[in-house]
This record gives structure tokens, C-alpha cells and sequence, in this order.
């Protein structure tokens, strides 16, 4: 498809100026790779829905499945309003084009959990403007009203007469028709879908084997590949053991770039073991005296500097208010570089041909893969074709990708299609890492032990300056910091934030299924449940006076503390923690139950999850997200810290990169707040509220605190 000249306002602007005629690639059957060909020209109301001459509708889906469930619940928004069963809407992925531009995250992505927030209106007028005009079409040809006819599955009844009509029948005739510049939306008295549990869409073609992720991609004529870039960041290939390589059975090609070698085979197998056999040498270059020492030592510096840094938040004197208060607290936390360690490894399929490039893989970022490549191969952006695939995991590493532009770079030396799959090891040691952070906070306390100001300090990277520079850094703060450190449930009477840039040398940073909430609620809910011990109060109590002004937030802290029975006693070596959250529009209160063995082990026993989310699309994806984002935050706070040593990465593998197992599960309990609110975001609310609300049932259980990540290694900061 090539570059449509249809601007973001016009397409986002009510949806009052639809985009008309739009050229869609062929409809793919759902979760397939099978092509379908319409039998005429479609009925395409908008960048979003095509209805052909049979009634089969497609979903065009910008935002792109990694498991989140977004495939379903967009859906469900879409299929309310056009009042479909969403099992018979067929689902494709939005070719890379400006007109499926996510205006938060400012070019089309799907990340921040933004996606339900961002489609919440968009798809629901689309389908809507859809409805209003194939009612009017029908409504035409019986020469009746609009309003006399309704709609149900797909047909447009006209009780009166008796008469229906379905879509497809009309199709060509709606597609005659002006679009109207506005449509009114369903009340939620008349969801039919909203609000209501419903499995996911893509479940039976992932238990069938049909679904097909970026490492499922089958071309023909493709070979095999796998490689090996200098493991330090800005060294570069010095030697390949060539001849070995090929003396390997099954190896066809050695490829080299600057900085990596790329060997080929009838396998993989045959390129795994020619790139062993290759056995590259390398210049480690300028990064060769990182390590973690150093990272740490750069951020402490930062924090302990006297100047200000960039001032994100100041309301009040909160530096007097903290002098002058009945008693001042302060602490310092630590947290460490982490990597995504996805189940599916990072992977393209590549094919360069004089005149197209064509690309399989899963990306969270198709236009900018899709760009990089013209740019490489220097063909127009038109004639790059990308298929965006299903992605095995996501959490932020495929917002990233200079793994297309180094498979591009390699597939233009050879003629065939080249399918590269990285190994695990390749994956880890080049990850895009979650930056390390320290914080310094300090709090005054009342004689009645309120907090009366609070001062805040964050070092560390700027992930938005590198990934989205274009204006996201107001005075150069990066804004996504502010997530649990400004921007917080509690009415703290005078507070400071400011931010201390330092970048991590010799590694890139970049988002880890949230950077500023993951980082900050560790911080402010460690602190606030310091506090509370200092003032001697409850640290329930000490957080409901303080969120007094916020009935939601109040809302989740009550039902998850009386589900959670916090007031029950808990056993020695026992504890329990809590830790509230405001975070991508979404408030939730989390409480968990630890037990600590003798020999040191941490048993995480249970986690009561009370969300307020806004709006529930479906309620079961939204408990599903909560589940598996909190497993995917208990591993990280326990176990995971990504060092360096000469500029390598010392966790290459499972065995040093820790995932949480089967048996070490907790009983997780999600209870739902019904709300009129528009919906908030979710994929990483679970997440970020594991590692707080571990620390203070650790602390709890344990009498320590704390103030490092992860909680199960050392606790002493590299000050």
C-alpha cells in the first residue's frame, strides 16, 4: 500500500472527514496467512472497516496483538456499534501508514498501554458512521425512514414492512452516500458487548497452530540465518574464522556488516553451527571500561549534586516544609538496568530485490520499520512492503527496531529471502534495557505524623529523548518520569521534583513495559509505607488520609484491604504489603501475602488486586492483563538486575536471567470496580504495582526495608 496524503487531524478529527476509497491490501482470514480476495470493490466507509458484496466484514487493526488482548476488545468496540457478532469479523493488520498514527504515542505504535484509551472513541464512531450509512442506503431503496429500521448480526430490518437486508447487499450503495460529519454513539444502557466477558478472539487459532508469529514466517526459497553482533556496544568485527564456517554441512553464505557477521544455511541448525564455528573475534572499543560500578557511581553523583536539576514539580515551599517540619525522613532507592527476555526472541524475514523489499515480522512499530528499510535500501517507501505479524511477547523491546535494519542490511547482500532469528543469548546481550535509576526523596512529618512536603530527586536516562524527540521533552524533562512521582493520588501540601539526566554508557535504554510507573511507584509507595512507619499509624489508615481528596483511589485502597483481610494477623516470618496506584488512567490498590523462610527463600503467597479502570470493554481480559502483568513484575523485583563487566552483559540466558516459575505463582485475586469513567490503560499497571507492594510485605515480614531492586539481591547501594 502506498503513502496515503491523509492528515491526522482529518482522519482523527469526529471521524467528520472519513477517509473515502481508501486502497486496502487483500482481506487475510483471521490469524492466517491465507489471502482472500474481495469479489468487488468494498464498501470502505473508513481506514478501519471494509464490508464486501457477501456481508463479510474486516476489521482493519492498527494496534498490534502481543497478547494484550487488543484484537478482541477492539473489536468488541467495533462490532457494538455496528452491532455484529465479533466472531464473524474478519481481522487484518493495518499496513505501516500515517493514517494509523496513534496520536499519543505520536507515530504508529502500540505501547503505553494506551491502546483501549486511544480506540475507545475512534473505533466506535468509525463503526458507527458505518451503520448510519448502510441503514441509509436500505432505508433508500424501501423508501422508508432511517429511523423506522434497526440493526442486528449484520441485517437491517425494517419491522413494519417485514423486509430486511444484509450488509453486504447494500454495501455498494452506503459507499454512494455522503458521510455524515457526526454520528451519535450508543448509551451504555444499550451495550450489547461492552462490559461483558468474552474469550479471546485469536485463542482458537493459537491452539490450532494457525496464528502465525514473526518466527513462523515461511517464504519460498528462504534460507536460514543467525548472528552475532560485537557484544559491547560501539565495537566492531575484527575476524571470521571463514573457512570453518563453511566447512560446516548446510552453511551457504557468511554476510558481514561492521559491527556483526550474519552465517547462513539450508537450516538453522547448519547457521547455528556455523556461526559457532566462525568463532568471531572482535574491538571491543571506547565502551570497554563500562561496568556496573560505573552506572551507579554516574547516577549517586547525580543525585548528590547541588544544583538544581530540570524542575519537573513545585507547588508550595517543599524544601522549607521539609526543614521546618516536627521530624524530617529521607531515603534512597536503586533500581537496576532489566532486560525484556521475551519468550519469542527478536527475528525478520527479508527479501531485497531490485525494486521491493518485502518484511515479515512482529513489530510494535511498522511505519518507522518500514521507513528505516527505504532509507537502507533506497527504494521508495512504497515499495517496501512490511506483514506485520502476531508478537510473542512485546513489553516494550518491539517498540524498538534496529533488528529490521540490521536484517535489511543483511538481506540486500544476497538474492533470496533471509530469515534471521537471533539466539537467546544474541537477545539478552542486545536487548534495549529498562534504565537503571536512583532516587532521593525526603519527607517532613506533623506532630500528628502527616506528611507536610515531600522533595524528590530522579537520575537517570531520558528514554523519551532518544525515542521520541520530536517535542515530547518540555525544558528537557522527560515526561514520562512524572508517571508515580508527580503525578500521584496523594495531596501532598507543598512538593519538589526534579530530574537529573544521566545517560547509562555503553548500553541503549528504552521502554520495559512502563519506564516512569515501574520506577516510580517503587519509589513513592516504598516511601509512603516508610513514612507510615515513622508516624506510627497503619499503613492503610496513613494512605486513606492522605488520598482524601481522590474518592477513586480511596475507592480501590478500602475493597482490596477488605478482601485482602488486612487487619487478620499474619504469621512469624510473615507479611503483607500494599501499594496504591494512579497509572495510565487506571487506579488500582494491590496487597500481598509473603512468607519468608529460614534459609532467606521468599514465598509470595497471595495478591488481592482491587482495579478501577474506567469503563470494563472486558472484564475478563482486564483480570487476564492484572494476572500476567504481576507475574511478569514479581520476577523482575525478586530476581533480575542486567550487570556489566568490560562492557559485556554478564546474564545471557534463563539461568542468570531469572523467570518466574510455574510453582512459585501466587494466588492472585483481580476484583473489578464497576465505573462510568472513560477506560484507562492496563497492560502495565500489574507490573508496576509488584515490586512496591512486595517490598513492604517484605518489610513487613522481615522488620528491613527495602530500597533496591531486586529485593532478593544485595540490599546496600553502590553509593
Amino acid at each position: 500500500m502506498g503513502h496515503m496524503s491523509v492528515s491526522r487531524r482529518t482522519l482523527l478529527g469526529g471521524l467528520g472527514g472519513l477517509v473515502l476509497a481508501v486502497q486496502m491490501p487483500p482481506r487475510r482470514a483471521r490469524a492466517t496467512g491465507t489471502i482472500v480476495e474481495d469479489v468487488t470493490t468494498p464498501f470502505s466507509p473508513n481506514a478501519f472497516i471494509r464490508i464486501d458484496e457477501r456481508g463479510v466484514v474486516t476489521f482493519i487493526m492498527r494496534n498490534v496483538e502481543m497478547g494484550q488482548g487488543i484484537y478482541t476488545g477492539a473489536t468488541l468496540l467495533m462490532a457494538e456499534e455496528l452491532d455484529l457478532d465479533p466472531e464473524t469479523v474478519q481481522l487484518e493488520a493495518a499496513p505501516p501508514d500515517v493514517a494509523y498514527v496513534d496520536k499519543d504515542m505520536g507515530t504508529q505504535a502500540t505501547g503505553g498501554s494506551t491502546s483501549t484509551m486511544g480506540e475507545w472513541v475512534l473505533l466506535r464512531k468509525a463503526a458507527a458512521t458505518a451503520r448510519v450509512l448502510l441503514v441509509q442506503a436500505a432505508a433508500t431503496r424501501w423508501g422508508v425512514d432511517p429511523a423506522a429500521c434497526r440493526t442486528e448480526a449484520g441485517v437491517i430490518h425494517h419491522d413494519a414492512s417485514g423486509r430486511a437486508v444484509g450488509y453486504g447487499e447494500v454495501a455498494a450503495e452506503a459507499g454512494r452516500l455522503p458521510v455524515p460529519p457526526d454520528v451519535s454513539l450508543r448509551p451504555p444502557s444499550a451495550f450489547r458487548l461492552i462490559g461483558r466477558s468474552h474469550h479471546r478472539l485469536d485463542s482458537p487459532a493459537k491452539v490450532h497452530a494457525t496464528a502465525q508469529f514473526g518466527i513462523d514466517a515461511r517464504v519460498d526459497g528462504m534460507k536460514f540465518a543467525t548472528v552475532a553482533a560485537c557484544p559491547v556496544m560501539g565495537g566492531t568485527l575484527v575476524h571470521v574464522n571463514e573457512g570453518a564456517a563453511r566447512a560446516v554441512s548446510g552453511v551457504v553464505d557468511i554476510l558481514r556488516l561492521p559491527n556483526a557477521v550474519c552465517v547462513v544455511g539450508s537450516t538453522t541448525w547448519a547457521a547455528q553451527m556455523g556461526l559457532k564455528a566462525a568463532a568471531p573475534e572482535w574491538n571491543a572499543g571506547e565502551n570497554a571500561h563500562v561496568d556496573t560500578a560505573l552506572v551507579y557511581r554516574q547516577l549517586h553523583d547525580g543525585a548528590a549534586q547541588p544544583e538544581r536539576g530540570i524542575v519537573a514539580q513545585e507547588k508550595g515551599d517543599a524544601h522549607a516544609a521539609v526543614a521546618g517540619a516536627h521530624r524530617q525522613y529521607a531515603a534512597t532507592y536503586q533500581q537496576p538496568l532489566l532486560a525484556h527476555a521475551t519468550m519469542e526472541p527478536v527475528n525478520c524475514t527479508v527479501h531485497v530485490t531490485p525494486d521491493r523489499c518485502d518484511i515479515w515480522v512482529g513489530t510494535q512499530v511498522p511505519l518507522r520499520a518500514r521507513d528505516s528499510a527505504a532509507r537502507i535500501t533506497g527504494l521508495a517507501a512504497d515499495q517496501v512492503h512490511l506483514h506485520n505479524m502476531y508478537i510473542g511477547g512485546g513489553f516494550g523491546r518491539r517498540l524498538e527496531h534496529e533488528y529490521v535494519e540490521q536484517a535489511v542490511q543483511f538481506a540486500r547482500q544476497v538474492p533470496y529471502p533471509l530469515k534471521i532469528v537471533w539466539s537467546r543469548e544474541e537477545d539478552i546481550t542486545l536487548d534495549r534495557f529498562r534504565p537503571a535509576y536512583v532516587d532521593q526523596i525526603a519527607a517532613g512529618l506533623s506532630s500528628h505524623g502527616n506528611i507536610v512536603g515531600v522533595t524528590h530527586r530522579i537520575v537517570g536516562p531520558a528514554v523519551v529523548a532518544r525515542w521520541a524527540p520530536e517535542g515530547l521533552m518540555p525544558n528537557g524533562m522527560d515526561g514520562d518520569l512524572l508517571a508515580a512521582a508527580a503525578d500521584v493520588p496523594y495531596d501532598f501540601r507543598a512538593s519538589y521534583l526534579d530530574f537529573v539526566r544521566r545517560e547509562t554508557p555503553g548500553v541503549v535504554t528504552a521502554w520495559w513495559r512502563g519506564v516512569g510507573g515501574t520506577r516510580g511507584l517503587f519509589v513513592m509507595e516504598s516511601f509512603i509505607d516508610e513514612l507510615a512507619a515513622v508516624a506510627g499509624r497503619d499503613p492503610i489508615e496513613f494512605r486513606r488520609h492522605h488520598l482524601k481528596n481522590d474518592a477513586r483511589a480511596i475507592g480501590v485502597l478500602d475493597l482490596a484491604s477488605d478482601k485482602a483481610n488486612w487487619s487478620q494477623p499474619m504469621p512469624k516470618g510473615s507479611g503483607r504489603g500494599v501499594a496504591v496506584q494512579f497509572l495510565f488512567g487506571s487506579y488500582l490498590a494491590t496487597i500481598m501475602d509473603v512468607k519468608v523462610d529460614d534459609d532467606g527463600s521468599v514465598r509470595v503467597l497471595r495478591a488481592v488486586v482491587a482495579v478501577d479502570c474506567g469503563r470494563l470493554v472486558n472484564p475478563d481480559q482486564v483480570r487476564s492483563q492484572i494476572e500476567g502483568g504481576l507475574m511478569f513484575g514479581i520476577g523482575a523485583a525478586l530476581f533480575n538486575e542486567i550487570t556489566l563487566d568490560h562492557g559485556r552483559v554478564q546474564q545471557r540466558n534463563f539461568n542468570r536471567y531469572r523467570v518466574l516459575r510455574m510453582n512459585e505463582a501466587p494466588v492472585i485475586e483481580v476484583h473489578l470496580v464497576e465505573s462510568d469513567a472513560d477506560p484507562g490503560g492496563i497492560g502495565e499497571t500489574g507490573t508496576a504495582a509488584a515490586a512496591p507492594a512486595l517490598a513492604n510485605a517484605l518489610a513487613a515480614a522481615t522488620g528491613r526495608r527495602y530500597r533496591r531492586l531486586p529485593l532478593l539481591g544485595k540490599q546496600e547501594l553502590d553509593v
